[in-house]
């Protein structure tokens, strides 16, 4: 049946916004005509203008259900929630000044109220939104929302998502149960209740306690998949459908109607192609140049103390790294190694007269949590991501892009079988991998990141990143 907590959330979400909104501009009212002595434009009093905002701000909640703020897929998007919440309300005030000029009475004592409330209006916003997640987050440690699911299917996938949803108190998902008829299912999942086929499921397992179904692979015989569907529909359930060829249906998809008759799925390649290569190069020159003209000083002051650490050596570390299309281009880094020890890890390690370190070296992907190749300066440098500041050049040459894959070594590449995909698009300073955990997740788990956004590229994608990078960094260097 229906899973009325999500509808008691979304409930909560519209009464919560109206509320966060009403006393914005309660604020924002307070804020000019109470403790502000400067002279008003209209004379508006308290009571009418409560009045006014209780009969406009249903309006503002209509422009954030168009937006899709009241959706269930925008609950665990902080960034695309936040992004929509600010274009919703900066949407909403114009709603609101248009309305002024419609009727010709001011609706504002002051035109200060109008942007006290849209900027309040924001934190208020951001901040409820905050505080139901992590209330919902709370409620799930007390069984409270939690969805249980039904996964049809003995795949990899399935197994995969049995081990990520398994911390019900987490996730909020509770599996309920596993259909698969292999005789291996039950080792696979051992601790969650089996069955051999659908029909055995739901005998089984009541229709009200299965609030969501999850097919990871489509049978066969076409009766089995029209069963499960038909039944998520005629219950109301929740359905989805994962493809075992995950690879394939993570690019941009679209529906089409083949020579107008007959439906088809596309799958391109990924959106970077037309105006949005355009667009992506115009953002990284300009957001490139600005970042490159705020971070000079600083590149100066690391050049000093590179200088100091490690004189003899060079300020900037060049190597050259595949980017799009598979073309190489030589990429700028603050030198972080001492000069000493430079050149490829296998001939550093041996000057350094530990040769041992390169096996654990390879085996961690590439770096150590001490390597005592860095020097002082380079170790906080690398740590910091800060050696990486020099490539804002390579990004306003066009070598690079702000965001994107990362730039790899050849024997890197080749330890991937979808590379060519990754080289479709420019390679980046930053990307979801770095934002994703960096070194805590494994080579193949950096490289499927990437490849998602190569097939999922948007420039809210982008700027999220970008968000998600500042913050991480300011982290790393506060620490």
């Amino acid at each position: 049946m229906k899973h009325n907590i999500s509808l008691i959330y979304g409930v909560f979400l519209v009464m919560g916004d109206f509320l966060a909104l009403l006393l914005a501009f309660v604020f924002a009212y307070i804020l000019r005509v109470s403790i502000s002595h400067k002279p008003l434009s209209a004379t508006i009093y308290a009571m009418d203008y409560l009045q006014i905002f209780l009969i406009l701000l249903p309006f503002w909640i209509l422009i954030f259900a168009l937006l899709g703020l009241y959706n269930s897929s925008i609950y665990e998007k902080r960034f695309n929630e936040a992004g929509r919440l600010f274009i919703g309300s900066f949407v909403s005030i114009l709603f609101v000044i248009s309305y002024q000029y419609a009727i010709n009475k001011p609706i504002f004592p002051a035109r200060l109220v109008a942007v006290y409330g849209f900027v309040l209006a924001f934190i208020f916003l951001v901040g409820f939104r905050n505080l139901a997640r992590f209330i919902r987050a709370k409620l799930f440690k007390y069984n409270i929302g939690i969805t249980n699911l039904l996964i049809v299917g003995n795949t990899k996938i399935a197994r995969e998502l049995v081990n990520l949803l398994s911390n019900s108190q987490e996730s909020g998902y509770k599996i309920v149960g596993v259909v698969g008829d292999s005789p291996h299912v039950k080792q696979h999942f051992p601790h969650i209740p089996v069955f051999g086929g659908f029909s055995e499921a739901v005998k089984k397992l009541r229709a009200k306690d299965i609030h969501s179904i999850v097919q990871t692979e489509f049978f066969a015989a076409a009766e089995k998949n029209n069963e499960i569907l038909e039944f998520a529909q005629t219950k109301h359930i929740a359905y989805r459908f994962i493809p075992g060829n995950s690879e394939l249906f993570v690019g941009n998809i679209g529906v089409e109607l083949f020579r107008s008759q007959i439906p088809v799925i596309a799958v391109h390649q990924t959106a970077l192609i037309g105006w949005g290569r355009i667009a992506k190069r115009l953002t990284d020159i300009v957001l490139g140049s600005v970042l490159f003209l705020i971070t000079l000083p600083f590149m100066i002051a690391i050049a000093v103390l590179i200088k100091i650490f490690d004189f003899k050596g060079p300020i900037f570390y060049k190597d050259r790294r595949f980017t799009r299309f598979g073309n190489t281009a030589k990429m700028y880094k603050f030198r972080t190694i001492k000069q000493a020890y430079s050149g490829p890890p296998e001939e550093g390690f041996k000057k350094l007269g530990q040769p041992q370190l390169i096996d654990e070296y390879r085996r961690l992907g590439d770096w150590l949590p001490d390597d005592p190749r860095y020097s002082r300066i380079g170790r906080f440098l690398w740590r910091s991501s800060l050696d990486e500041l020099p490539q804002l050049f390579n990004v306003i040459k066009g070598d690079l892009s702000l965001v994107g894959p990362r730039a790899l070594h050849p024997e890197e590449l080749n330890q991937f079988d979808k590379k060519d995909l990754i080289l479709s698009v420019k390679s980046g300073i930053t990307g979801l991998a770095q934002v994703s955990g960096r070194r805590q997740i494994s080579f193949a788990e950096r490289r499927k990141l990437d490849l998602y956004y190569v097939q999922n590229w948007s420039l809210w994608l982008d700027l999220t990143i970008l968000i998600k990078t500042l913050r991480v960094v300011f982290r790393k260097v506060s620490s």
